[in-house]
């Protein structure tokens, strides 16, 4: 044996030999990977004289967690031990409350971040439902569920649903999500993006919701309204604006200015507006069966949505 030629001794081995004959208390929270997976039990290498297992009922807090499908040989797993014999010279283990332990931990940044998750609806309870989210169990009040209250909750039954956490409090073990919050978000910004593609100029028509001494409120479509101040109502001075229009008139209007979500609006300047002159190519044929007379009509002003 040349003197370059290292000779092994049980000093080599010394951590290998530590690490085998390791025994774990409970409680413990240990990483081990993953022998073997079947629906009845887990196999775990705990890396020490003996294996690991976990039965069914340790796999997790969500019932539709099928262990063929998320779990896979030869991943590390982090688990919890239960007890050093499950009487079979296993260390019986828990995944379950090692996920727990994680999930709490992730569920509380979630909330701070204002992380939107998709979760299914499990079941309906009194006053809401119950769905599972990082593998814990979890409440949306019948309040949380839409913008508008919903009183049938078991129509939301197998239903995905977008939603936030906004109470997580592991110590009183209460999960709480909504979707109202995710809800009212996405329709701010789509009001936002429909307000933003107004034009100034643009001429269009609305319908009177709505009269206050200042002005008259105008719905001009797709959920958008607008303020004609009542300056803007007529080319004249007004008193109210009850002297020129009523609620459900339909009038024409025409955008001035789009500042910060508030739309101006003026009905005198659409009247002002003075149309373009007709082409042949404009001239729109209209012949009445019963006079015979013919009508000529355009069109002007109009801008089209995509």
């Amino acid at each position: 044996m040349s003197e370059n030629e290292k000779v092994e001794s049980m000093a080599d081995f010394e951590d290998e030999i530590n690490a085998s004959l390791k025994s774990y208390r409970e409680g413990d929270c240990i990483n081990g990977t993953i022998i073997s997976v079947e629906e009845e039990e887990v196999i775990v290498d705990l890396h020490t004289y003996s294996q690991g297992v976990i039965y069914p009922d340790e796999y997790s807090d969500d019932p539709g967690f099928h262990a063929m499908d998320e779990l896979r040989t030869g991943d590390p797993i982090r688990v919890v031990v239960l007890d050093r014999d499950d009487g079979k010279g296993r260390v019986l283990l828990s995944r379950r409350e090692a996920v727990r332990e994680e999930a709490w931990k992730t569920l509380k940044e979630a909330m701070d971040t204002h992380t939107v998750y998709t979760v299914k609806v499990n079941s309906s309870v009194n006053g809401g439902v119950i769905t599972y989210i990082e593998g814990q169990r979890a409440f949306i009040p019948a309040s949380q569920l839409a913008l508008d209250f919903v009183e049938d909750t078991e129509s939301f039954i197998g239903k995905k649903l977008q939603v936030v956490v906004i109470t997580c409090d592991p110590d009183a073990n209460k999960l709480v999500l909504s979707a109202k919050e995710v809800e009212r978000e996405l329709a701010a910004a789509r009001h936002d993006k429909k307000i933003n593609a107004l034009q100034k100029g643009y001429i269009t028509e609305g319908t009177v919701v709505r009269i206050e001494p200042y002005g008259c409120f105008v719905d001009i479509g797709d959920e958008l309204t607008g303020l004609v101040h009542i300056s803007e109502i007529a080319d004249k001075f007004l008193k109210s604006p009850k002297e020129v229009v009523k609620y459900g008139d339909v009038v024409k209007v025409k955008i001035l200015s789009v500042d910060e979500g508030k739309i101006r609006l003026s009905m005198k300047q659409a009247i002002e507006e003075k149309a373009p002159e007709l082409s042949d190519d404009d001239a729109l044929e209209y012949h009445d069966e019963d006079t015979g007379s013919t009508l000529a009509s355009v069109f002007a002003g109009i801008k089209l949505d995509d």
